[in-house]
């Protein structure tokens, strides 16, 4: 997030009379809190009146990432081995329609072991496993389009 974007937003709710203000964008959080002094009261003959000196607060928080993003990625790195789309094409998860499909969640895999297929050009391109483990999870529905890297199984090793 651009700093000088955030001190501009401080520098004009300086002298405004907003209080508190929070912006939403793709890259984070912004939230700004602003102190404008103490709120008129009704005092008692009772309670001894303190003297307030206002002190100006400016809070700035960035949330960049949810927690489960974190969690996918920590686990990811830490137990799975994630088999990536080496190009674009359709992804199949059998060798024909009506077939059973090659792998199913659970699976042991062997390396070199068949995946899934996927069509570039009307080539069918078989994706092997390069590690010896099981399919954790599948990352891609049936048929459905995939992008050069995108993440199509995590195996656990």
């Amino acid at each position: 997030m651009d700093k000088d974007f955030v001190f501009e937003l401080i520098e004009r709710i300086k002298d405004s009379k907003i209080e508190e203000l929070e912006i939403l964008t793709a890259e984070g959080k912004i939230l700004i809190k602003q102190y404008l002094g103490p709120k008129e009261v009704a005092v008692s003959q009772s309670i001894p009146q303190v003297q307030y000196i206002p002190q100006p607060v400016v809070e700035i928080k960035e949330e960049i990432k949810t927690a489960s993003e974190t969690q996918v990625k920590e686990q990811s790195q830490k137990k799975y081995h994630v088999i990536k789309s080496p190009l674009v094409g359709t992804f199949y998860r059998s060798p024909s329609p009506g077939a059973p499909p090659f792998v199913e969640e659970g699976d042991m895999v062997s390396k070199g072991q068949v995946l899934c297929i996927i069509e570039a050009l009307k080539v069918m391109n078989e994706i092997e496993s390069d590690v010896d483990g099981r399919v954790a999870k599948i990352l891609v529905e049936n048929g459905q389009p995939v992008e050069y890297g995108q993440e199509l199984f995590y195996i656990e090793v």
